[in-house]
C-alpha cells in the first residue's frame, strides 16, 4: 500500500460512518484468535462509539485507504507519577486482515507517537499477548521493549482482575 493512499485521522464521532467503522474494525480484531476469538456482543456494538466519545482521555484514530477504514488505534491518556508527565496507553491496535503487512500498523503507531510527543508525554505503553509474534515484531520495530526498573527486580508483568 502506497503511503499516499493511506490517511490516518482522529475519529469524528458525529459522522455515523466513522463510528460504524470503529465498531467494524474492532469487531474484526476481536473475532480473530489474537483478539480473543469472539466477536463483539450486540450490546458492545450498539454502545461502543457513544461510550468512547464520552471519554475525554480517549484517542481514537482510523486508518483510511480509498474511502475504507482499514485500521484502528484506540489509546487513552494516563499519567506517570514517576515522570510527573502524561503517557499514552495503546489499548487496541487493529488492522483488517486484507490490509495487514502493508504498513498500516506502522503508520498508526507513528501517528500515536506524534500525538504523544505533541501532548508532552513521557512514554507510550501497551500490552501484547506473548505468542502474537506478528504484533510483537511491529512493536519492537517501532522501538517498544519490555521494561524493568532494575534488572535485579525483574521485568514488569501485566495483571488483571475482572469485575462483575
Amino acid at each position: 500500500m502506497a503511503a499516499a493512499s493511506l490517511e490516518i485521522r482522529p475519529v469524528n464521532w458525529l459522522q455515523a460512518d466513522e463510528s460504524r467503522a470503529v465498531v467494524a474494525v474492532l469487531d474484526s480484531y476481536a473475532s480473530h484468535l489474537v483478539g480473543g476469538g469472539v466477536p463483539l456482543s450486540a450490546k458492545v456494538k450498539e454502545n461502543l462509539s457513544t461510550e468512547l466519545s464520552k471519554r475525554t482521555n480517549a484517542l481514537v484514530l482510523l486508518a483510511w485507504s480509498e474511502g475504507q477504514a482499514v485500521g484502528l488505534a484506540i489509546a487513552f491518556e494516563g499519567f506517570s507519577t514517576f515522570a510527573c508527565r502524561p503517557l499514552i496507553n495503546i489499548h487496541d491496535l487493529a488492522v483488517l486482515p486484507k490490509f495487514q503487512c502493508r504498513g498500516v500498523g506502522k503508520a498508526l503507531m507513528a501517528a500515536l507517537e506524534a500525538e504523544a510527543v505533541k501532548r508532552g508525554c513521557c512514554k507510550l505503553t501497551l500490552e501484547v499477548l506473548e505468542h502474537n509474534q506478528h504484533a510483537r515484531k511491529l512493536y519492537e520495530t517501532v522501538g517498544f521493549a519490555s521494561y524493568q526498573l532494575d534488572p535485579a527486580a525483574g521485568r514488569a508483568l501485566f495483571l488483571e482482575k475482572k469485575l462483575a
